[in-house]
């Protein structure tokens, strides 16, 4: 018997796109003292020997085809992504000339896969996530690609099954129940809530809501309806790329990220239209490795023990878990 998400592999309009594009601040302390450089999060191998951009090639890759595969990386960041995207087509790695937020980077993406397929279904995917239950995952990504075409003006999160009252996260308050398969736990979306205090968090805990995994699924024309309605000033900048070969112009490029400010996608759109989200509940051990301290109690979990650990001092582990 197949696995569920064996049928991304034969659908010509699912694309993925893998968000690399970040510079890891947060976690710079220990990213230096793995690699002895500069290098955000995203190229460092911190749960093995492999990068975590390597690692969400790998879980993807045989689900999603390479070729509908697109890197949204930054100029500044080329010698850390050159070797590892050396077997990837140019044309399905997006550089920005420089990082402008998660509008600008999911813009610009479905700028070049509209030049290929304008009836796309595209997935977006953080490069530096973890999950401990991969085919799990990899069901739930399947079936948001079916809510996603089935329900064209709809976007499909996927939400984690929170742990504990997270402040650092962003949360999803679900709300009715949508009717499919029983084993398909969807439902829509009331409100978002960015990072709350933690008596709230321990509220929304408490009342079964979701950790916000920003790993989204639709068609590429609902991202650009609402984009065009929720971010007009970054939608205008970009249609400018919107002609044959010219998202490929590189002194295009950067005269539309000169006329941009940073946004966010997740303030400036998810959280402004909640009445065209759905949100998918998944039970994958999910984690945003976004500080030291949630590297490291990863690991622990993980029962992982990368050389770079092992190599720490127990001044150097106490730092890093702090800092």
């Amino acid at each position: 018997m197949r696995p569920a998400h064996e049928s991304l592999t034969v659908h010509m309009h699912s694309w993925s796109v893998i968000l690399a594009g970040g510079d890891g601040i947060r976690l710079h302390t220990l990213t230096r003292l793995i690699s002895g450089d500069d290098r955000p999060k995203q190229f460092c191998p911190i749960l093995g020997a492999e990068t975590l951009l390597t690692q969400t090639r790998q879980r993807l890759g045989p689900v999603i085809s390479p070729a509908r595969t697109l890197f949204v990386v930054v100029k500044a960041h080329e010698p850390f992504y050159t070797d590892e995207l050396g077997d990837v087509e140019p044309s399905r790695i997006v550089v920005q000339p420089r990082n402008k937020g998660t509008v600008a980077a999911i813009l610009y993406s479905l700028v070049r896969i509209m030049e290929d397929d304008e009836e796309a279904v595209v997935a977006f995917f953080p490069a530096d996530h973890y999950y401990s239950k991969t085919e799990p995952f990899l069901a739930a990504v399947d079936s948001a690609f079916r809510m996603a075409r089935d329900r064209p003006r709809s976007l499909v999160l996927l939400g984690a099954e929170p742990a504990h009252p997270e402040v650092e996260y962003g949360w999803i308050e679900r709300g009715a129940g949508v009717k499919r398969r029983a084993s398909e736990r969807v439902y829509h979306v009331n409100r978002f809530w960015e990072k709350p205090s933690l008596q709230i968090a321990r509220e929304l805990l408490r009342r079964g809501c979701l950790w916000n995994t920003f790993v989204m699924v639709g068609r590429a024309t609902s991202f650009v309806d609402l984009l065009r309605s929720r971010a007009p000033d970054q939608f205008r900048a970009f249609e400018q790329l919107r002609q044959p070969n010219v998202a490929l112009d590189a002194e295009a490029v950067h005269r539309v990220y000169d006329s941009l400010l940073q946004a966010d996608f997740s303030q400036k759109v998810l959280s402004t239209c909640t009445e065209r989200l759905l949100v998918l509940r998944l039970n994958v051990g999910w984690c945003d490795l976004g500080k030291p301290e949630r590297v490291l109690a990863t690991l622990a979990q993980a029962g992982i023990e990368p050389g770079w650990a092992t190599a720490l001092s127990g001044e150097e582990r106490a730092y890093s878990a702090t800092a």
